[in-house]
C-alpha cells in the first residue's frame, strides 16, 4: 500500500514516505523528510525546513497544526543541516513545536518511542527524550534538556536549558524548573523542588513493594539529610539494598551538572 496524500497537501520531492503513511489536508512537508510506515498526519501539519533533516518512525499520530523540524530558536544557528529524529508509536497533539538540533548541542533533537506530547508543548533544540513519557498541555521545554523514561510533566510548566528529568518522576503543574529533577520523585514549585517519592507511579508501573521502600529510603537520605551529596551517596550504598534502580539514582546524582532540585 502506497502513501495516501490529500491533494491539498504540498510534499517535497526530497521527502520519503513509506507505505501506509497518511497525509491529511493542507499539510506541508519541506526538504529532507523521511516518514515511516503507519504514521498519520491529520491536517495543517508542517514538517521539515529548507536546511534540516527530519526522520520520523512508525505508527506516529501527528495532530492538527503541529510544526516539526523547524529551525532552532538560537541566534547562533547558521543554517546547518542538523536533525530532528522521532521514534515509533508517539502521539504528538495539536500545535506542538519540535525544532531541529544545533551543531554546538550535538546536532540532533531526539524523541524516543511511545510518548504522549499534548497540545501546545514546545521541545527546544537538542532536547533528548526517552520512552513512555507524558508531557501535558502548554509545557515549554528549552534547548538541551534531557528527559529520561516514564516521566510525567504536568501542564504549563517551564524548563530551563540543560536540566535533566529523571525516570519515573512527576513534575506538578505550573512549576518552573531550573535544576535536575531526581528520578522516582514528585517535584513542584517555582522554582521546583523534589518533595516526596513518587510511590503511586512506581506502584502503577509494577514495582514490588520492597523495591519502592528501598527507593524511598534512598530518596529520604538525599532530601532530608544534612549531609553533602557525596556523603549521601556513601550512605545509600552502605544502607540501601543494591539494585539497578539504586545504581541509576546514584549515577544520576553523581553526574548532575545543574544541581538537584531539592
Amino acid at each position: 500500500m502506497s502513501a495516501q496524500i490529500h491533494p491539498s497537501s504540498v510534499i517535497s520531492r526530497e521527502a520519503e514516505l513509506a507505505s501506509g503513511v497518511e497525509v491529511g489536508p493542507f499539510c506541508i512537508i519541506r526538504g529532507k523528510v523521511k516518514i515511516g510506515p503507519g504514521t498519520k498526519l491529520e491536517s495543517h501539519v508542517s514538517i521539515g525546513s529548507d536546511t534540516g533533516v527530519v526522520e520520523i518512525g512508525r505508527n506516529n499520530r501527528i495532530s492538527y497544526g503541529a510544526a516539526l523540524g523547524g529551525p532552532p530558536q538560537d541566534i547562533h544557528y547558521k543554517g546547518e543541516a542538523t536533525k530532528l529524529v522521532i521514534g515509533d508509536d508517539n502521539m504528538i497533539r495539536e500545535c506542538t513545536t519540535l525544532n531541529i538540533g544545533t551543531v554546538k548541542g550535538g546536532g540532533v533533537t531526539k524523541v524516543g518511542n511511545k510518548n504522549l506530547i499534548m497540545a501546545y508543548v514546545h521541545l527546544g533544540h537538542d532536547v533528548q527524550m526517552g520512552d513512555h513519557n507524558v508531557i501535558v498541555n502548554s509545557t515549554q521545554i528549552a534547548g538541551h534538556v534531557h528527559i529520561d523514561h516514564h516521566v510525567t510533566i504536568s501542564g504549563v510548566c517551564a524548563f530551563n536549558q540543560f536540566v535533566r528529568i529523571g525516570s519515573y518522576s512527576f513534575t506538578a503543574g505550573y512549576s518552573s524548573v531550573n535544576k535536575d529533577i531526581l528520578p522516582y520523585c514528585v517535584a513542584r514549585g517555582n522554582y521546583a523542588v523534589a518533595t516526596a517519592t513518587n510511590k503511586i507511579a512506581l506502584e502503577r508501573a509494577g514495582f514490588p513493594e520492597d523495591k519502592i521502600e528501598t527507593l524511598h529510603q534512598a530518596i529520604r537520605i538525599i532530601l532530608k539529610g544534612t549531609s553533602t551529596l557525596n556523603e549521601a551517596i556513601e550512605r545509600i550504598q552502605r544502607e540501601c539494598k543494591p539494585c539497578e534502580e539504586i545504581d541509576y539514582l546514584v549515577d544520576f546524582v553523581r553526574n548532575s551538572k545543574r544541581g538537584l532540585a531539592k
